[in-house]
Order: structure tokens, then sequence, then C-alpha cells
């Protein structure tokens, strides 16, 4: 008898003390609520912070409010200068476009903001190109691991491109099938037309393939526009960088006797010749350029175990928004509370889970919010290219960008699925919570490459960005879904991009509770994420790894 009892006790014991990290995960996985999740994002996206755009008194009032939320919850600096903030230096332009086009000796009328956009990313007064011949190079796309080249030795210089948003997709032997790959993201596109020495590059619009629709472009592409501070004044950039919408590209290729969709659809296909379209076209665009010292903002736990504690996780969110219009009538602050009020709002929340654990994790956690996403991902390019912790020695990243504002759902999204082990281990902590991880159903807009992991992953650290799931619990089939296109609808980039009363942030909690456990894990664990196989980004991993 006395051997069956103390056999009870030690077994009691023992399962006790298992049970201990679970009482202290969940405990301190508690301290993310709707509620508090609610509260940081209303101060985040109220009129008061004005948009949060970059150099603006919107991000003294958001880099304030970050770093008092930090100090609050106990972190230490996160920069080892021993400051919250890591300068980021930009240059602000506000451009005034003018623009002619021409085909056979006639105007073909274009109106700035509804027809086209155009920017320069020269740090230059003035930029002008005059009557530059018009190409046509298709998805304008240079891509030898697929054996894919739209120019075919095509003499670009002082030429203007014109090219279609996205990449080909679709056909299953094209690229990555439906899947966009970064050849169809517009940085790519403005990329090889500076690399092939072009006057100018021009993007059509069309609301499908982009994601979003024109009013997005002629929001996001007027007013003053960011870039990181150069030395060289990006004089290497493409002089002109435009947008026009597709109707207007119509126009161009009717005027030239040529029907738009055979062309798109011709540009399909391997054997696509880039063709002259018998037009030109003239930019002028007149900047106001000035400095601005942006700043990201960091805070670090440190780790627990000696050994450990110079090895990180990281979480990051992007802080900016689109600041205010004082030419619209009406309300013209682009509050930004979807984007990204909720994920900079999901990051305090997180570290506040972190410091309430009984005892931080063996490796150290970064929670970094950065500057300038909106203007082309740039403090978290900034970040990557000047780390305050080397990248050797960071685990993975964890991305929050735009949460789900419409309740609890049965799944979570990893965007880009089929990169790295972090989606295993998320589908194991969803899996607990009775929930499973998808890939995302819109493979062919490239999410993955829009967000601030991204920087991350091109300098080989694994890196996961998960969203809300569109199955939500209580409604009808379809119904997140519907959310979420209207949402991109009527509110994306626009100053309707409000919180709402009909609001229900438990599934954005729930989602963060997975990633903050997610990382919790990784900091705990013995084994490192890794890409996997097939990842365009493994390679870059492997070798900074390797010995040298």
């Amino acid at each position: 008898m006395k051997k069956t009892a103390l056999f009870a006790l030690t077994t009691l014991i023992a399962a006790c003390a298992g049970l201990q990290p679970k009482i202290a995960l969940n405990t301190a996985a508690a301290a993310i609520s709707a509620e508090d999740l609610l509260r940081h994002t209303t101060v985040l996206a109220s009129d008061e912070f004005e948009g949060r755009l970059p150099g603006t008194p919107g991000e003294e009032k958001t880099v304030h409010y970050l770093v008092e939320q930090f100090k609050q919850l106990g972190l230490e600096p996160g920069n080892p200068d021993g400051t919250y903030v890591q300068n980021v230096p930009l240059v602000g332009i506000t451009g005034t476009p003018s623009a002619t086009l021409k085909s056979g000796g006639r105007r073909i009328a274009l109106k700035y903001l509804e027809d086209y956009v155009a920017v320069t990313t020269q740090f230059k007064p003035k930029v002008a190109i005059q009557d530059s011949p018009l190409v046509f190079v298709g998805y304008g796309v240079q891509a030898p691991e697929y054996g894919w080249d739209d120019y075919k030795g095509l003499d670009v210089k002082g030429k203007t491109l014109v090219m279609l948003i996205n990449d080909p997709a679709g056909d299953e032997t094209l690229f990555k099938g439906k899947a966009m790959t970064y050849y169809g993201r517009w940085t790519y596109k403005y990329e090889i037309a500076s690399k092939l020495g072009a006057a100018g590059a021009i993007i059509i619009h069309e609301d499908e393939p982009a994601s979003y629709p024109w009013s997005v472009v002629r929001s996001s592409w007027s007013g003053e526009q960011f870039e990181l501070a150069a030395k060289d004044g990006n004089r290497g950039n493409v002089p002109v960088q435009a947008w026009i919408s597709r109707a207007k590209a119509e126009e161009l290729f009717a005027a030239s006797a040529l029907d738009f969709d055979e062309w798109k659809a011709a540009a399909a296909s391997r054997d696509f010749e880039p063709v002259e379209l018998e037009a030109s076209v003239s930019f002028s665009i007149r900047n106001k350029v000035r400095h601005v010292q942006s700043r990201n903002v960091i805070a670090r736990l440190p780790g627990s175990d000696p050994k450990l504690a110079g090895e990180h996780v990281i979480y990051t969110a992007h802080w900016d928004h689109l600041g205010r219009d004082r030419k619209l009538a009406g309300d013209g602050i682009y509050n930004g509370a979807v984007d990204n009020a909720t994920g900079t709002a999901g990051l305090i929340e997180i570290a506040d889970a972190f410091t309430d654990l009984p005892q931080p994790p063996r490796r150290s956690v970064l929670f970094l919010a950065v500057t300038a996403e909106e203007q082309g991902l740039l403090g978290s390019a900034h970040y990557a290219a000047n780390p305050l912790y080397p990248h050797l020695k960071n685990l993975g990243v964890i991305n929050m960008d735009s949460l789900n504002p419409w309740g609890r759902t049965r799944e979570m999204q990893a965007i880009g699925y089929g990169q790295t082990s972090l989606e295993d281990l998320l589908q194991a902590v969803t899996a607990a919570q009775g929930r499973v991880v998808m890939g995302d159903t819109q493979t062919e807009k490239g999410f993955y490459y829009r967000s601030d992991q991204f920087n991350f992953a091109k300098a080989g650290v694994p890196a996961l960005y998960a969203d809300g799931g569109n199955d939500v619990i209580g409604k009808p089939e379809g119904w997140g879904a519907q959310k979420g296109k209207d949402f991109t609808q009527n509110d994306y980039h626009k100053p309707s991009d409000e919180v709402r009363p009909d609001w229900d942030l438990s599934g954005a909690a729930e989602d963060l509770q997975a990633l903050f456990e997610v990382g919790l894990r990784v900091a705990n664990g013995d084994e490192w994420p890794v890409w996997k196989e097939g990842s365009e980004f493994k390679g870059v991993r492997e070798q900074s790894l390797s010995p040298k």
C-alpha cells in the first residue's frame, strides 16, 4: 500500500510539474485581449495621430506612444546605444507631374490622378523626359531561371517601357503557376527598368491582378513620397516611375492599331517579342525635396540563458500610414486603423504576453515597429541592411500586418505557404486551439513580397507572415471573404479605414496568442527554424551560415 501511495504521489507531482509551463503559457497568453487590442488601435488610428506619416507630428506622437508602452512593460531599449529607436534617414519628395502622350501626331488626353500618376525617386528639383518612344515589353521580366526574357536584346535606352502588372500566371508551366513571384511586384518592374537604362517605366493598372482598385494607386502615389537617403541621390534609378489606368492603356494601344487584350494574351508566352508603339510620352516632374529623420522603434526582452541571450526572435509590424490630404473635402486623414494600427497594437500585446511569463525565454526577443512600409518597405529595408543584432543570430521573424477585425475564425493563413518551418510550428499551435493553418487564398497577389518580413527573408532570416482566416465562426460561408473584399474595395488606403463599432477583435487576439506561442517555442527550442526546399531564400541562409 505504501509503495502504491508513493507511486501515486510521485505521479501526481510529475503531472503537476508538467502542467506548470502550460499554465504559465496560458496565463501569459491571456494578457493578449480583444479589449486591449482595441484600446491601442483606437489611439494609434485616432485623428490626433494624423495618419502616422513619417516626418510629421503624427510620427512624433506614434513613436512617443510606442516607446512609452514598451517602457511600461519593463522592456529594455532595443538599440544597443541605450535608446528605443533606430534612426532611418529618409528623403521626402513631393512631385508635381505633367505628362503629354502623343500618337500619330495627335495628343491623347492624360488627366493626372484619373488616368495616370508619375513620380521620381531621384533627389532632384526637376526631372523631365521629352518625346520618349513607348515600347510594350509585356510583363517586363528577365528571369533566366524560368527561361524567360521579355526584352529579347532590345536596347531600351531613351525609351519608356510599358508593362503589365503581376507576372504571367494561371498556367502551371509558367513561373510558379497561379502564385506570384517577386517578378510580378511593381518594385521589380522599376528595378529592371533602372538596370536596363530606360528613360521611364509605366505600369498598366488592372484591379484584379493588382488586388486593389485604381483609387489605391491614386492615394498611394500622390503627395509626398519617401526614399531611403541614398548617397548617390538615386541617380541610377529610372527617372520616371508611372502608372496608367487600363482604360487609358486600351486607348493608347488602339491609337497604334493594336488590341490591348490580344497583346496581353501574347505577353503570357516565352516567345513574346517587345513591340514599339506608335506613340511617345513626355514627362516633367517638379519636386520639393526634404530630408527627414524617421525612426524604427525597437524594444528587447533579454533571454534568461546567458549562453543563448545573444540570439533573437523578432516580431515586426509597421507603425506608419499615409498621413493626411488637406486637399480632400471633408475627412482627409488616412487613419490606417486595420492597416496597420491593428498590427502595431498586436506587437504591443505580444510584448505584454512575454513580460507576463514567470521567466523570460532562453533567447532574447525583439519587438520592432518599423517606419515607411507604405513607401516601399523602407524601414525594414534599412534595418535589414543595418541590423542592430547580426542576422546570423536571428532565428526567425514573425510579422503582423492588418489583423482580422471580424471575429474568431476556424483557420489562419500562412502567406506564401511552403516557405519555412515556422509554418509547421504555427500548425501545431493552432491545432491545440482547434484550428488549422492554410495557405493564403490569393497567391496570385504576391502578399509575401508586400510586407516587412520580405526584407528579412532576402537577408536569409526565416520569416513568417501569418494572416487571419476567412471562415468566421457563427457566420455564413463566404461571409469573411466578402468582408475582406469589401475592405479592399472601399477602405484600403482610404480615409475610411477607421475603427468601426461592428469590429470583433476576438479572432485577432486568438491569432496573436498563436503567434506569441510560436515565437516562444522558437526562443526556448533546440532547433532553429529553416527555409523549406523550393524556397528562393533557402540558399541565402545556408550560404550565410556556412563556415567561411
